[in-house]
């Protein structure tokens, strides 16, 4: 199970990171360094990390069989999780350089169809993902990390209805935590919160046997969920005890800050990230919060301008999966509402998480544009969106009010 949840939590998790190898103003052109002893980049790797030395052995495997599928597909699914316990995306290239022999393979074999599809999720290529688990669900039904990776992106998409259809297989192929928590996430978000919130109380009181991957994953649904419906003292509670189980988890880290920065206390988010994020999804919370500190810190002022550097060189490379980031950055670092809101259109456009309602609804209240959030209002309504902040910013936007 836990090779499963790590791979299930890579759409939301997967964080982004400033580009390498490219001069500025040119798009995807290789740099080439003047001199030999010039440093391009400081790598994240601990050499003397047991899961390094393991992942390099098995590239090593591969480099000697390059067709070998099985060995491919480890050392694929071994970056995938260092990409998730890293929070580099790095990993997640070469993952796909390992699957490359069956990249663009139609009739690829399941496990190299299964980690295509999140692999694409991380890229949010969602169509062509779930087009490899269709293929994969014909090969191998009775294969879970199937259904809980289409649980995850129908999730992501607001596809709710097709969502909870692919728990009920989850449901008989992973029973406990794992399902559980995939259902209830989705009822949190599909107006049935509060019941939710209590079956997974409920299960956590009594997954004694659960590991620790899955009760972080099951603790940061429930709190996300209790900070959506108001519950803060809760949310925070239950935050605490997932950073006692994983206490540098990036996407973990980023959702508590969010709260923080949600409750008016940016100088206890900018102690919770630390001075030196390894993730740069933490680095644009830094800077949030930075902002809202008074007078802000003198780094404030670097950490904007490397996040404003990142963007620019991910717009040339043609690169839009970090719209939300960007838009984000956009409205609560810059402070410029009216830029935000094209880029917090265009993401709501491919993902529809709670946080990109949020996103869309303050940019179109940021630049008095209304109408611009029209698609969010509906979509709250229709699907029974339970969120304290949606609720009171869709009633000042509504046209009725």
């Amino acid at each position: 199970m836990k090779a499963i949840l790590a791979l299930a939590g890579l759409a939301a998790c997967c964080w982004w990171a400033a580009p390498v190898l490219a001069a500025p103003g040119t798009a995807g052109a290789a740099y080439l360094p003047r001199t030999g002893d010039q440093v391009l980049e400081t790598l994240r790797a601990t050499p003397g990390d047991p899961a390094v030395r393991e992942l390099r052995a098995w590239q090593a495997k591969r480099a000697a069989e390059p067709t070998n599928v099985l060995v491919a597909c480890e050392v694929a699914r071994r970056c995938v999780e260092r990409s998730r316990h890293d929070a580099d995306p790095r990993y997640l290239g070469r993952a796909q350089a390992a699957l490359a022999p069956w990249w663009d393979a139609p009739a690829a074999p399941v496990e190299v169809l299964i980690l295509r599809a999140t692999l694409r999720q991380s890229q949010h290529d969602f169509i062509r993902a779930l087009a490899d688990l269709d293929l994969a669900a014909g090969l191998a039904p009775r294969n879970p990390q199937v259904w809980l990776t289409r649980v995850t992106i129908l999730t992501l998409q607001g596809e709710y209805a097709a969502a909870r259809r692919a728990c009920g297989p989850l449901a008989q192929l992973a029973p406990g935590l794992i399902s559980l928590t995939a259902a209830s996430g989705i009822a949190t978000l599909n107006g049935d919160a509060e019941r939710a919130c209590a079956r997974l109380r409920g299960a956590l009181a009594g997954a004694g046997t659960a590991g620790a991957g899955e009760r972080v994953w099951a603790l940061t649904v429930l709190a996300e969920a209790e900070t959506r419906t108001g519950r803060f003292a809760a949310a925070e509670a239950d935050f605490q005890r997932a950073l006692n189980l994983a206490p540098r988890d990036p996407y973990l880290l980023g959702a508590y800050a969010d709260l923080l920065l949600d409750l008016g206390r940016p100088r206890e988010a900018v102690q919770l990230i630390g001075a030196e994020p390894r993730a740069d999804g933490l680095l644009l919370r830094l800077a949030i919060a930075e902002a809202a500190l008074t007078p802000p810190p003198a780094t404030f002022v670097a950490h904007a301008a490397a996040l404003r550097a990142r963007f620019e060189a991910g717009r040339l490379r043609g690169d839009f999966v970090h719209q939300r980031e960007e838009a984000r950055y956009l409205l609560e670092v810059a402070g410029d509402p009216r830029a935000a809101l094209p880029v917090a259109r265009a993401n709501w456009d491919v993902q529809r998480e709670p946080a990109d309602a949020r996103l869309l609804l303050a940019a179109a209240r940021g630049a008095g544009d209304p109408a611009a959030a029209a698609p969010v209002l509906d979509f709250v309504r229709t699907n029974r969106l339970e969120d304290t902040v949606l609720a009171r910013w869709a009633g000042q936007l509504s046209p009725n009010q």
